[in-house]
Formats: C-alpha cells, sequence, structure tokens
C-alpha cells in the first residue's frame, strides 16, 4: 500500500473493522509516520439484463433504486427500507445467473413494493403494466384487496 503522503511502498495495519460489505482499516506509514484510512469493498460480479426487445444492457442497482424511490415519492416509507429491498432484490437476482429478464426484475420490484406501500405498488404496476384506462387501476386495486 502507498502511503498517500510520501508514497513510501510499506505500511502497517493499526486497526481494522469489519462491516457487512466493508473492510476499513488505519494504516501508518513506515517512513514519514503519518496515518490514513483506506476501504476495502469485495466487488460483486458483473451481470446483465435482458430487455423485452431482446438487447442486453449491464445491472444498474441505481436505476432499480430509483424506480422504486419514485413510486414511494410523497409516502411514508424509508429510504432504509427502500435500500433493503433493493439489496433483496439485487440478491435474487445475482442467484439467477448471469443474464437476467428485465420482465423478472419488474416482478420482483412489485412483489417488494406491495409489502412496502400499497399505492407504491399501484403507481409502480401503472407505468411497468402500461395501464390504459381507469379499468386496469380497478383491476389492480381488486387484487390488492384479495
Amino acid at each position: 500500500m502507498l502511503c498517500p503522503f510520501c508514497l513510501h511502498k510499506e505500511t502497517k495495519v493499526t486497526n481494522k473493522r469489519d462491516a457487512e460489505n466493508l473492510t476499513r482499516r488505519r494504516r501508518e506509514c513506515l517512513k514519514c509516520r503519518k496515518r490514513f484510512t483506506t476501504y476495502e469493498k469485495v466487488e460483486s460480479p458483473e451481470f446483465f439484463v435482458v430487455k423485452k426487445d431482446g438487447r442486453r444492457e449491464q445491472y444498474n442497482k441505481d436505476k432499480l433504486l430509483l424506480g422504486i424511490v419514485k413510486a414511494c415519492e410523497k409516502r411514508a416509507v424509508s429510504h432504509d427500507k427502500i435500500e433493503k429491498a433493493v439489496n433483496e432484490i439485487e440478491e435474487k437476482l445475482r442467484k439467477k445467473g448471469r443474464e437476467v429478464k428485465s420482465m423478472m426484475i419488474g416482478e420482483l420490484v412489485m412483489k417488494a413494493l406491495k409489502k412496502l406501500d400499497k399505492i407504491a405498488y399501484i403507481r409502480f404496476a401503472s407505468v411497468y403494466r402500461d395501464f390504459k384506462d381507469v379499468d386496469d387501476f380497478r383491476n389492480i386495486t381488486k387484487e390488492i384487496k384479495k
């Protein structure tokens, strides 16, 4: 590890803390004696999303998060709950392999939103399922009441 102050190659770890997906290390340079902190994160393998038209694009967690945040806008759903839902969805997707269909992502989001907030669920469903008229809204509200 290079010291960010003097660029010396030898440092020692004075303290280490592990978090969920992160390791924090406090280091000291053996030459200039200055201390600095480094963070290590395990990089997850990439996977791709196969769109309805057959195109493939790299999975983007931010896109998933934004979709759920928009559905939950002005609703009493905490950001922690949203992030937890995103992480759970992402975990399920990673278990499916290197390619997942966009339809699967949409269905997993709908399941998560149904548990989080019914209005957010309806908002997302109206876009995801491309509602055409009021009857589509009636049908989904009947589905929720079951």
